[in-house]
């Protein structure tokens, strides 16, 4: 059988569908994984990765055979892929399947910050009630809302926007044939809105894209929702723009160094926070470990996978 390493936990689903054609070596249950790489690593064809884990460098280096990574997940900026496409690795991903939830994950955070749902759960619950009404809080109707990377989700929020009636601005590394209002810098767009979410690949490029800048720009009636990757906003000047009043608020399912979450961030009741959950439903996190599957079943059959990521779709 094909030798088959896996980094990060899988599905009972995903093993199931994948142990009579593979042997499967689980990185992180090895008690000596330097010294099982130099032995073995030569043997190892294929690799089961995620976003978060990616393919560590020490990995990459010690398995000169490899022809194939299938991540679960969409984002691969833990993947050095074109480095990989350069040695003629196949990397697969899972786009798509995920569009709709983290989609839906905007809305409930966009909601929850201009409603102050989890405030007012709180003030519900200590009885505080009973002492006055809850303050007003915003409407999220006909709201100018700016999407910083209109990719695959970008267009699913930009249909959830439409739903509340709302202007939909964009920006994104080139302008698309859309209806929407296209701006040419994350300022200018963070400028003409009111709420502006970042749903951008990660990586070094987009590394810090929402700045002090941007944040100022958004002003002191913005909010900003991030459920792309951590690395996009700058965590230390978002801290800073929310305590100045910079900024209205934020919805934020993901951060610069998760698990951990800025003790700052933590203690603002203007800011709802998600343990990176954006796909986090059973029936999305099935069809992503699908997909993973058949990426591997299909490269064994004729050496194709079915979501390549970009770098390596001429491969």
């Amino acid at each position: 059988m094909t030798d088959l390493l896996q980094i990060g936990g899988i599905t009972p689903r995903m093993e199931a569908a994948l142990a009579d054609r593979f042997d499967i070596h689980v990185l992180f249950d090895l008690e000596d994984r330097q010294a099982w790489l130099a032995e073995n690593g030569d043997r190892i064809e294929a690799i089961l990765t995620n976003g978060h884990h990616g393919v560590p460098e020490d990995v990459a280096l010690a398995t000169p055979n490899l022809k194939v990574v299938s991540s679960y997940g969409v984002g691969y900026d833990a993947i050095d892929a074109p480095a990989f496409a350069a040695r003629g690795i196949k990397i697969a991903h899972t786009p798509d399947v995920l569009n709709d939830e983290v989609a839906d994950t905007f809305v409930a955070l966009w909601l929850a910050v201009s409603r102050g749902i989890v405030v007012a759960d709180r003030f519900a619950r200590s009885g505080a009630w009973e002492d006055g009404a809850f303050p007003l809080t915003r409407s999220v109707q006909k709201r100018r809302v700016g999407i910083l990377g209109l990719g695959r989700i970008g267009e699913e929020i930009a249909n959830r926007i439409k739903c509340f009636r709302g202007d939909v601005h964009y920006h994104s590394r080139s302008r698309k044939d859309v209806d929407y209002t296209y701006h040419d810098s994350p300022a200018a767009l963070a400028e003409a809105v009111e709420v502006l979410v970042a749903i951008t690949p990660g990586g070094p490029e987009t590394e810090h894209l929402v700045n002090a800048e941007v944040l100022k720009a958004l002003g002191p009636e913005g909010i900003l929702i991030n459920v792309s990757r951590g690395s996009v906003v700058d965590e230390a000047a978002l801290i800073a723009a929310l305590q100045a009043g910079e900024i209205a608020g934020a919805g934020l399912d993901v951060f610069a160094e998760e698990p951990k979450i800025p003790q700052a961030l933590k203690e603002m009741e203007n800011v709802v926070l998600l343990p990176h959950v954006g796909s986090a439903t059973h029936e999305t996190r099935a069809a992503m470990g699908d997909l993973t599957v058949r990426n591997l079943l299909s490269w064994l059959k004729d050496g194709s996978v079915e979501t390549p990521v970009p770098e390596c779709r001429h491969l």
